[in-house]
């Protein structure tokens, strides 16, 4: 029998997650698993990277991340979604990464250097530096065929194909150098139009959000600037609506900028229309979310066998590392 082809993707458990997720990740996540082996890990390990102060908060976002899962299509018949700390070769094949890691390869990593600016680093701490390095490990821990992304976590992808070169030149080759599935999603503009969405700047609309929420950050979403009246024409190509209508109601957005432009529509009329397009889309997610919230030892339960499953998977790839390295003593 031929097995399918393996799929590595996941998320940090910062917090719940947003219509962006979706339209980047999520949905390609759920058409995925029906094509190939899907493991998809929540990265508690790596959310410490800059939580590393409030540990505790990462109990409720490990649970709240798989009930977004769950709720958004994500089977776990199909997908083993597991718990990043449950497995204990990530963090060995962590260690045995990092000694032939150069330091400066890192510190020039794009990615890294991005998301230190983001959270404001001037000096970062050994894990943080190292994110690189445990993410190749989440990758090869069981042996990845693909890892999608978007082209900014491109680098991330490339330090992994290096570090799987470098391991079997060095030792033998037993790991396998993963491709990159490069998606062609869109990455949603955040409310305030400055950014992509995103949970940390706090410009997004989440899946768990309800109907008024919705429908007030809808209102309060940055529109074309230069329109002011309604006689005045508009520009959705540079209107935070006219994406979201892309994404989620591909029918009527050339109708929706065709109105823009020729002054049939106004940005309060289009922004309550989008808040019901929004809202419909988000109502069967709530539902699905409304019925897993109540059942905490289902969730505990999916995490404890997909966690289970990444493990054996995982000790199967250490007992051909170990060996490759001659350090299998006993």
């Amino acid at each position: 029998m031929i097995r399918k082809k393996r799929i590595l993707t996941g998320d940090r458990p910062t917090s719940r997650l947003h219509i962006g997720h979706y339209a980047g990740s999520l949905e390609n996540r759920v058409k995925l698993q029906d094509e190939y082996e899907q493991f998809v890990i929540i990265a508690d390990v790596q959310a410490l990277t800059t939580h590393f102060e409030h540990p505790e908060i990462l109990k409720q976002n490990v649970y709240d991340l798989c009930i977004d899962y769950l709720s958004v299509g994500i089977d776990p018949g199909k997908s083993h979604i597991f718990i990043q700390s449950m497995v204990p070769q990530i963090a060995e094949l962590t260690v045995f990464y990092s000694m032939f890691v150069m330091v400066n390869a890192l510190k020039h990593n794009p990615t890294i250097k991005t998301e230190a600016a983001q959270y404001g680093f001037r000096d970062l701490s050994y894990g943080f530096l190292g994110y690189p390095v445990s993410q190749a490990a989440d990758i090869t821990f069981c042996n990845a065929d693909l890892v999608p992304v978007g082209e900014d976590q491109l680098p991330v992808v490339e330090v992994t194909r290096k570090i799987v070169r470098r391991f079997n030149s060095l030792y033998k080759p037993v790991l396998k150098e993963p491709d990159t599935l490069l998606g062609s999603c869109p990455r949603l503009v955040g409310l305030d139009g400055n950014a992509k969405m995103s949970k940390s700047i706090g410009n997004a609309i989440f899946l768990s959000d309800d109907e008024e929420t919705v429908r007030s950050k809808v209102k309060a979403a940055v529109t074309d600037p230069a329109r002011i009246t309604l006689k005045d024409k508009g520009s959705p190509e540079i209107c935070v609506l006219s994406e979201y209508y892309k994404v989620f109601n591909q029918e009527e957005y050339g109708n929706i900028c065709s109105m823009c432009r020729n002054t049939a529509i106004g940005c309060t009329s289009c922004k309550k229309m989008l808040s019901e397009v929004l809202n419909t889309f988000l109502f069967p997610i709530r539902e699905k979310r409304k019925f897993l919230e109540e059942k905490p030892e289902y969730i505990r339960d999916i995490l404890q066998s997909g966690s289970g499953k990444a493990r054996t998977e995982g000790a199967e790839t250490l007992e051909q590392v170990r060996e490759a390295m001659r350090i299998n003593y006993i």
